[in-house]
């Protein structure tokens, strides 16, 4: 009996420490948005901050959707994330417009002590192109973006070419075709031929399967060896 007690009062305190990082923040932004925060031994070291978009099945007005896939859900199912995470939600039928991304993390500076130079954005389908549009709209906050299955607009290739940038996009894709992102890398190559962009295809990936890449260590590895102004291999 005692350990029966023992261990629900375990459950109950990891359970607590676990929702406890996880929060809504709204009507203190313009956007909704989820928050992570991350081991306070991290928080106290100036963490730094990454920026998730959804895609289009993730918009509406409940702010569950945004953990259905993504950053948010791979770190509920065990993903060790040293960042803080803003997790915003757009409504149905609306796109990503950076100024109110960027207030999200207005929020987030003003509240947190935080890396300035260790900002990033990462987003898939809708939110692949919203991760366009804000980097290209602020680079001169952006350290480093990881862009899956997006669209762009050639207006932006030459900001885009002037940051660290990882594409991805799977050849069976029927939703955005991988002819979207051929055209963004070409347009950044032009730009800049010595761009630090990756391009990774996925030959048995359709659209929504590229999502397991938000799974995967490594594309936070690769985004978090970045700081602004200081590019890597």
């Amino acid at each position: 009996m005692i350990i029966r007690i023992f261990l629900l009062i375990f459950i109950l305190l990891f359970t607590s420490n676990t929702f406890s990082q996880l929060e809504r923040v709204i009507n203190k932004a313009d956007y909704p948005f989820w928050l992570y925060l991350p081991a306070d031994s991290i928080m106290k070291s100036n963490p730094p901050v990454l920026i998730f978009l959804h895609g289009k099945s993730l918009s509406g007005n409940n702010l569950n959707s945004v953990r259905r896939y993504g950053v948010i859900n791979a770190i509920e199912k065990g993903l060790k994330m040293p960042a803080i995470v803003i997790a915003p939600q757009i409504r149905r039928g609306q796109s990503w417009i950076p100024s109110k991304v960027l207030s999200t993390l207005k929020y987030v500076m003003a509240n947190y002590k935080i890396d300035t130079n260790r900002i990033y954005v990462a987003g898939m389908s809708l939110g692949g192109s919203g991760t366009y549009l804000f980097a290209s709209t602020y680079p001169e906050i952006i350290a480093a973006a990881v862009a899956m299955c997006g669209r762009g607009n050639s207006s932006d290739m030459c900001k885009l070419a002037e940051l660290n940038l990882w594409i991805h996009h799977g050849k069976r894709d029927r939703d955005v075709p991988l002819s979207e992102s051929n055209k963004i890398v070409n347009a950044i190559k032009k730009c800049n031929k010595d761009a630090n962009l990756k391009f990774t295809v996925y030959d048995n990936y359709g659209h929504s399967e590229i999502a397991r890449v938000f799974y995967r260590d490594e594309i936070y590895d690769w985004l978090f060896q970045f700081k602004k102004n200081d590019k890597k291999e």
